[in-house]
């Protein structure tokens, strides 16, 4: 149904956008606690992990909002079947009967705000920490800190390589 997909576009853009958000502020926290560990607790206190938590939340909820106002202005044909897993907003607007340049438009802009940013500030936090890393002068010391790091870098290059193999795969296939 109409109201369904438009249900699970919603909450699949929400914790899209949340898991990428949340991944940015998990790599800013593993920053501060490799490159600054003993101001860590001052940096790191539970009111700014509450409001970054909470930010990061309300973002995704207007990310997701934002997506399902512009496919609801849509015009859709009465009789299509939509051939996909999952509603994502792309494939609406394929099977949209109206003028949907202004809207690739705005999901490739806001992709690039909501996936971009996070991205580039784990990649941030990720360089100041290998250069860090680098400067400890023991094995042992060197070690440590990257297995501190080790499971969020595995979670962050499965989320945002299993994210760009799945859209530049739909993309190129017809």
């Amino acid at each position: 149904s109409y109201v369904g997909c438009l249900t699970q576009m919603s909450f699949f853009m929400l914790f899209e956008c949340l898991d990428s958000l949340l991944l940015a502020v998990m790599a800013y926290d593993r920053f501060v606690a490799i490159c600054h560990p003993l101001n860590y607790p001052i940096i790191m206190n539970p009111r700014l992990c509450g409001l970054l938590v909470l930010l990061s939340f309300f973002s995704s909820l207007l990310e997701s909002q934002i997506h399902c106002l512009m496919v609801s202005q849509l015009t859709f044909c009465t009789d299509v079947e939509i051939h996909h897993f999952f509603c994502d907003a792309p494939q609406l607007l394929h099977l949209a009967c109206s003028y949907t340049s202004i809207n690739t438009i705005l999901i490739y802009f806001i992709g690039a705000i909501f996936g971009g940013i996070p991205l580039s500030g784990i990649l941030c936090s990720y360089s100041r920490i290998a250069s860090s890393i680098l400067r400890v002068p023991t094995t042992g010391g060197k070690y440590k800190a990257f297995s501190t790091c080790g499971s969020h870098l595995s979670v962050v290059c499965l989320f945002y390589g299993t994210g760009l193999g799945v859209y530049l795969g739909s993309s190129i296939s017809p």
